[in-house]
């Protein structure tokens, strides 16, 4: 059955708790090619897809690595992060999704490779939920390009008036406005302190995700 309306959730920083692992986890595995990321570049990893990280990094670093090989290497070093403590969803997070699955078109649409997208929302029990978990390789330009979130609503058969996109970081909002989809961001995780004054709405947690709001939100 196909749904006439979307949610598009961003993954880390949104649904998890991961940004600074992911800072951490890419920093890690630069290194492993004696490349040192400065602050600027560390910002720059929350909120932006392999794409771009991996081309700045050439660039700007002189990074003599494929992408895939640079994501495998993250993946490594993330999977020993969470070894220990495993994913935490962030607050209302599983309520919410539970709540909308088989009632809206869910998708994930993250900046982070397609194995790790996976592996975390598999890691905070969700794996059931979404019709589509797209990563890094899903698309040329991430965030914040459009692309990504056209994506999944090409992917989902949704129109843009009838989805809305939930984000933590301002490339994200920024490619959510530009599809013009509705956009609401989220406060709890964003510790790089994004400005996120373009969002439609701006929420503390997701437990604020009221019907009501997506219902507003959604247009006719």
């Amino acid at each position: 059955m196909r749904l006439e309306r979307a949610v598009l959730f961003d993954l880390d920083g949104t649904l998890v708790d991961t940004e600074r692992e992911n800072v951490e986890s890419v920093v890690l595995a630069a290194r492993r090619w004696h490349v040192e990321l400065d602050d600027d570049l560390r910002h720059f990893i929350v909120g932006h897809s392999w794409n771009e990280i991996h081309a700045r990094m050439r660039r700007e670093c002189g990074l003599e690595v494929e992408m895939d090989a640079l994501i495998a290497a993250a993946v490594e070093e993330k999977r020993a992060l969470f070894a220990s403590k495993g994913y935490e969803a962030l607050p209302g997070a599983v309520a919410l999704v539970r709540r909308l699955h088989g009632r809206a078109g869910l998708a994930v649409v993250s900046g982070s490779s397609c194995v790790e997208v996976r592996e975390t929302i598999a890691g905070i029990g969700l794996a059931d939920c979404f019709a589509h978990l797209l990563g890094a390789e899903a698309y040329s330009r991430g965030k914040p390009h459009p692309e990504p979130y056209l994506t999944a609503m090409r992917l989902l058969g949704v129109e843009p008036r009838r989805s809305v996109i939930i984000e933590d970081s301002e490339p994200g909002i920024r490619a959510g406005r530009a599809t013009g989809a509705k956009v609401i961001a989220v406060r709890r995780a964003n510790f790089m302190g994004y400005d996120q004054s373009a969002a439609d709405v701006v929420v503390d947690t997701l437990e604020q995700v009221s019907d009501e709001l997506l219902d507003r939100l959604w247009q006719r």
